[in-house]
C-alpha cells in the first residue's frame, strides 16, 4: 500500500470556533473546502457537497427549505459560495411528477432551472437528485482512492458488508441521475440507521443532519476503509511485484524530454496540446509491474477518472533494462495510429443514433515502463490533472486487485457516459479557446523588461512560458510575479546563458519535459555597449558577439532540432535593434552584433519556411523604461555620446522619433505576439520597427 490510501490518516480538521459564528450556508462552504483539500478525500473538480437550509422566500417573506449543492464545474476545494446552486426543495419534490422514467431521465436537467432559488445563476449538476432526495439535511459525496478500490472490485457488494457492516449500504452501478437519485432516496428511507452508501464503480455518499457530523463520517468512513485495506494487503506486493527495473531519475527526465516533443507532435496536427510527466513512486511501481500490462486496458472505473482519462492509456513499447530510445522513436507513429484505430473502432462498436460525433481519438495518458507517465491536454492544468486522475485510477486498481479482481467500467457504460449528450452540452457552453492557447513559448531574458513583458502578453492569450534568463535573482522575482498572475501551471524558469551549448541544450530538454515541447521562441536576451572603435577592447567586441550573434545562433539551432522533431511548425521571433539597420556612434560592436542577428533571421527563414517554421523580427529603439540594459553604464555612455543627462535622455529619443512617442516594453511584446500568433501565420522573413518611426532604419 502507498500513503495514499493508507499509513497517515484523515485528520478532523473542523475548527469549532471558527465554525461557531458560520451561518449553515457558510459551514456547507467550509466542509466542502475542508474535503476538497485532502486528494486522499476526493479528485479535482470531483464529489459534491450539500445542506438543507430554510431561508425566507425574497417574494413572499415564508421560510422555505431551500437545497444547497455544489454546482455544476467547479471544485469543492476551491470553490466560493458562489459555486453552489440553490434550489426550493418543494419543487425539486414536485420533479417526481415529471419524471416518465429511465428511458426519460436526461430531460429532468432540463427542469432543475425552474426549481431556481433567489435567481442563483450557477447551473445546477447533474447530481442533484442524489442529494435532493436523501432525507438527511447534509450529504457529502466523494471519491476516495481508498473506497473506490472497494467498488471497483468485481465483489464489492460482499466487501462493503463486510468492512461496514449495515451502517454503510450499497447500490450496483447505474450512470449518474435522475434514477440514480431515486434509488439512493429509497436506501436511504427504507434503511434509517444507515450513515451512506457506498456506490459501484463511482464513490461514497455519507450523510447526517449536522454540518460537523457529516464532515467527521465521512473522515471516519474513509479512515475505516484504509486501513481494512491496508491489514488485507500487508506484505504482498503490489501489482504482483516488479518486471522491469525502474530508471534513475535523471535517465527518466531525459528519456521524458525526447518522447515528448516527439508525442505531442503526432497528436497535435489539429489542436496544439500541452504535456505533464509525473515519476511519482506510486506511478513507477505501476508502469514496471507484472499487473501493468493486464490492468491498463481494463481502463478505469469512477465516471470522474474515465472522463478525465479516455477509455484507456497508451502503452510505450519501452524496455528499461534495454533501453532503445531510438527504435522506441521510431515506433512512436505506428503506435499512435493504433490507437487512434482502436478509439475509432470504440466509438463505432458503442454509438447510437443520437450520438455526438466522433472526438478526438487519441490517447490523453502514456504510460513507459521504468520511466513514467506522460499526460497530454489542451491546457497545461488539464494535463496535470489528468495525471493526478490516472494516480487515483492506480491506487484503486492497487486496492482492488490486491483484495479482488479489479473491473472497470464495461465499455458500453464507459461511452455513454464520455458521449454523454448533457456532457457534450457541458463542452459546447465551454469558452472559445485563447490565441496562443496550448503553444509553449520559450523567452530568453525573460527576466528584462521586455522579456517579462512578451512572457505576460502571451500569458494573457493562454500560452505556456518558460522564462530564461542568466540573473538568477530577477529571474526568480519575474517567474514569481508572473505565476502569481497567470497560476503556476504556465509558468517555468530556467537560469541560462545562451553562449553555453550545454545549458541551451539542457533548458530545452527542461522546456520538453514541462511542457512537452516549443512553439515559439523569443530570442532577447542582450547586452549593450558603447566606446568609440579605437577605445572597443577584442573582450568588449566578442563580448557583443557572443551574446547578441553567438547566444541567437544557439538558442535557434536547440529550437529547430525541436521543432523539427514535433513536425507542426513554430515561430521565431528575434528582437534585434534599429541599431542592426541604422549605424549609431561608438557603438560599432552592439550594432555590427544586431546586423548579424538580423541576416541570421534571413537565413533561418529560408531554412524553416518548409517545416512551417517562421522567423521573423521585432526591432526596438531606446525602450528606457523596464529595460536592464539601461540600468547601467550603457545609459552613461549614450548620455555622453548625444551630450545630455540621464533625465534628458528619453526625451531626445522621443523627440529625434518621426511619431514623437516614447517606446515601452509593452510595445516590443505587441510585436513579438503578431509574429507568435496566427495573425502572422503567412509572415516569415520580415523585420517589423517599433521605434516611433527612424527614417534611417526603414527597411526599404
Amino acid at each position: 500500500m502507498t500513503e495514499t490510501l493508507a499509513r497517515q490518516r484523515l485528520e478532523n480538521l473542523w475548527d469549532d470556533a471558527k465554525a461557531a459564528s458560520m451561518t449553515e450556508p457558510e459551514k456547507l462552504l467550509y466542509r466542502s473546502n475542508l474535503l476538497g483539500s485532502d486528494k486522499r478525500v476526493t479528485n479535482y473538480g470531483g464529489g459534491n457537497t450539500s445542506a438543507k437550509v430554510m431561508q425566507a422566500d425574497p417574494l413572499t417573506g415564508d421560510q422555505v427549505e431551500v437545497l444547497w449543492v455544489k454546482g455544476s464545474g467547479g471544485d469543492i476545494g476551491s470553490m466560493k459560495m458562489d459555486g453552489f446552486s440553490t434550489l426550493y426543495m418543494d419543487k425539486l419534490r414536485a420533479l417526481k411528477g415529471k419524471y416518465r422514467g429511465v428511458a426519460h431521465e436526461d430531460e429532468m436537467v432540463g427542469y432543475l432551472p425552474h426549481c431556481t432559488f433567489a435567481l442563483n445563476p450557477r447551473a445546477a449538476s447533474i447530481d442533484t437528485p442524489l442529494h435532493a432526495y436523501v432525507p438527511r439535511t447534509h450529504v457529502d459525496h466523494v471519491h476516495s482512492d481508498a473506497i473506490i478500490a472497494i467498488a471497483a472490485s468485481a465483489n464489492s457488494k460482499e466487501l462493503t458488508a463486510e468492512i461496514f457492516g449495515g451502517e454503510i449500504g450499497w447500490l450496483p452501478w447505474k450512470k449518474p441521475g435522475y434514477e440514480l437519485g431515486l434509488w439512493l432516496e429509497k436506501l436511504a428511507t427504507e434503511n434509517p440507521g444507515m450513515r451512506g452508501a457506498v456506490l459501484e464503480s463511482h464513490g461514497l455518499f455519507t450523510w447526517a443532519d449536522d454540518a460537523k457530523d457529516c464532515y467527521l463520517t465521512t473522515l471516519e468512513i474513509i479512515n475505516k476503509a484504509a486501513a481494512w485495506l491496508e491489514d488485507r494487503t500487508a506484505g504482498k506486493p503490489a501489482f504482483g511485484g516488479a518486471k522491469v527495473p525502474t530508471l534513475d531519475a535523471p535517465q527518466r527526465r531525459d528519456i521524458a524530454a525526447r518522447l515528448m516533443p516527439a508525442i505531442r507532435g503526432l497528436i497535435s496536427k489539429d489542436r496544439h496540446k500541452v504535456g505533464h510527466f509525473d515519476d511519482q513512486p506510486a506511478v513507477l511501481e505501476f508502469v514496471g509491474s507484472n499487473a501493468m500490462e493486464t490492468l491498463a486496458p481494463m481502463g478505469t472505473s469512477c465516471p470522474d477518472h474515465f472522463l478525465r482519462t479516455k477509455i484507456r492509456p497508451l502503452v510505450i513499447d519501452f524496455d528499461p533494462a534495454n533501453p532503445d530510445l531510438d527504435a522506441v522513436l521510431a515506433s512512436l507513429p505506428q503506435a499512435i495510429a493504433d490507437y487512434r484505430d482502436d478509439y475509432a473502432a470504440y466509438y463505432d462498436r458503442c454509438k447510437k443514433s443520437d450520438s455526438p460525433a466522433l472526438r478526438d481519438p487519441n490517447a490523453v495518458v502514456y504510460l513507459i515502463p521504468g520511466v513514467g507517465m506522460i499526460t497530454f491536454a489542451l491546457d497545461k492544468a488539464t494535463a496535470r490533472i489528468s495525471g493526478e486522475f490516472y494516480v487515483n485510477a492506480i491506487n484503486v486498481m492497487r486496492g482492488a486487485s490486491a483484495v479482488s479482481t479489479y473491473q472497470g467500467l464495461p465499455e458500453q457504460e464507459a461511452f455513454d457516459i464520455e458521449y454523454w449528450l448533457l456532457e457534450e452540452a457541458k463542452l459546447q457552453r465551454m469558452p472559445k479557446p485563447k490565441s496562443l492557447a496550448g503553444r509553449v513559448a520559450l523567452v530568453t531574458g525573460g527576466a528584462g523588461g521586455i522579456g517579462a513583458a512578451t512572457a505576460e502578453r502571451f500569458l494573457r492569450e493562454g500560452a505556456c512560458v518558460m522564462l530564461a534568463d542568466i540573473d538568477a535573482g530577477a529571474l526568480m522575482t519575474a517567474h514569481e510575479g508572473l505565476a502569481g498572475s497567470f497560476g503556476a501551471d504556465v509558468v517555468r524558469s530556467v537560469q541560462m546563458n545562451v553562449t553555453d551549448e550545454t545549458q541551451v541544450a539542457r533548458a530545452y530538454a527542461e522546456m520538453a519535459v514541462e511542457f512537452g515541447g516549443i512553439d515559439i521562441l523569443v530570442s532577447n536576451a542582450g547586452i549593450a555597449s558603447s566606446a568609440p572603435i579605437e577605445e572597443t577592447s577584442l573582450a568588449l567586441w566578442n563580448k557583443n558577439m557572443d551574446i547578441l550573434s553567438t547566444g541567437y545562433f544557439l538558442v535557434s539551432r536547440e529550437a529547430f532540432k525541436t521543432f523539427r522533431a514535433q513536425d507542426i511548425g513554430g515561430s521565431v521571433i528575434f528582437v534585434a535593434s534599429k541599431n542592426g539597420l541604422a549605424a549609431s556612434p561608438n557603438a560599432s560592436a552592439y550594432c555590427t552584433a544586431k546586423a548579424a542577428e538580423i541576416h541570421l533571421a534571413r537565413c533561418l527563414a529560408l531554412e524553416g519556411a518548409a517545416a512551417g517554421i517562421r522567423v521573423n523580427v521585432v526591432n526596438p529603439d531606446a525602450v528606457l523604461r523596464g529595460s536592464r540594459i539601461w540600468e547601467g553604464e550603457w545609459l552613461d555612455q549614450r548620455a555622453s555620446t548625444y551630450g545630455t543627462d540621464k533625465e534628458g535622455l528619453e526625451e531626445m529619443y522621443r523627440n529625434r522619433s518621426m511619431l514623437k512617442r516614447s517606446v515601452l516594453p509593452e510595445d516590443i511584446a505587441e510585436g513579438a505576439y503578431f509574429f507568435a500568433s496566427d495573425l502572422s501565420a503567412k509572415s516569415t522573413g520580415n523585420i517589423l520597427n517599433v521605434d516611433a518611426g527612424n527614417v534611417q532604419a526603414f527597411t526599404r
